[in-house]
């Protein structure tokens, strides 16, 4: 039926509270488009024009007086490699045993309890907890290493929470189709319910990419601020092995103790850029996942 002829049929009063909250609604999604747009504008139009050749393909060198980002970026490339690589098989594997395999719900109901909890402790805490365990206890010292160990730990429940979700998506008659057919338990979870929910598990790594590549307080205490990173030959072994700032690091030691504003403008347009282009790919992933399953 259409909606005008269900208008019709409503009192005025009712009539006029759905146009209130039909417009409140539209405000809502008015602001949230309008402080998106110009949060990415401001940065984008104060840092672009900053932008050269040599500042993103150099490192910096205080006796030429020069500055570059190019070791930050590659230290943000290899962060956050080397933290999905750790946290994408560990968040998703203990989603599916919480979901298709615990029996013992008051356990999952703590593990999730626990989960949640996690996810809202802040960042300045979990840098303390990895610079005492991973860069003193096990002599990681302070390196990327280190750094990476420390955000698996702030994004294991992201990527667990959203895996379990979407798992929790899938029809049950999915399962027992399958089960009829005689798949066993790992084969229905891997043919038939992991491929059902890719854009759960594409969402987590997304959030993932986005908390890691704008974290600093964590990757101060653990991965340490120096403007150096192994080159893209040397291999992600050896640059994890090192201290090193991330984008956000440098943009933090630019602004706030160098005074070099347009530098950390310049970073931060940097950042939204590669953002953008780690969402774009990671959603491109998804829909070829979505494209295999149904063809």
């Amino acid at each position: 039926m259409d909606e005008n002829v269900l208008a019709k049929g409503l009192s005025a009063r009712r009539r006029t509270y759905a146009g209130v909250m039909k417009a409140l609604m539209g405000i809502s999604v008015a602001l949230v488009v309008a402080l998106v747009v110009g949060l990415l504008g401001y940065v984008l139009v104060k840092g672009v024009p900053h932008l050269t050749w040599d500042l993103l393909t150099t490192g910096p060198s205080y006796l030429q007086g020069t500055i570059g980002i190019w070791p930050n970026i590659l230290n943000t490339v290899n962060i956050i490699f080397a933290t999905l690589l750790v946290v994408l098989p560990l968040g998703v594997g203990a989603a599916i045993y919480l979901t298709e395999y615990a029996t013992n719900r008051r356990m999952v109901g703590m593990i999730e309890y626990a989960a949640e909890t996690l996810s809202g402790i802040p960042s300045i805490i979990y840098g303390l907890v990895g610079m005492l365990f991973f860069c003193q206890f096990l002599g990681f010292q302070t390196s990327l290493l280190a750094g990476a160990l420390t955000l698996v730990i702030m994004n294991l429940p992201t990527i667990m929470r959203t895996t379990q979700e979407s798992l929790k998506t899938v029809p049950q008659s999915y399962r027992e189709g399958a089960f009829g057919l005689g798949a066993g338990k790992w084969r229905v979870i891997r043919t038939v319910v992991l491929p059902s929910c890719t854009g759960g598990i594409v969402t987590g790594c997304i959030l993932a990419v986005g908390r890691i590549v704008g974290e600093s307080a964590a990757l101060l205490f653990t991965a340490g601020f120096a403007h150096t990173a192994s080159t893209l030959a040397a291999g992600l072994e050896a640059a994890l092995g090192q201290s090193g700032a991330t984008q956000t690091g440098a943009l933090y030691v630019y602004a706030q103790e160098q005074g070099e504003f347009e530098v950390a403008f310049s970073i931060a347009a940097v950042l939204v850029l590669l953002t953008l282009c780690i969402n774009l790919c990671a959603t491109m992933v998804g829909k070829l996942f979505e494209r295999r399953r149904t063809i």
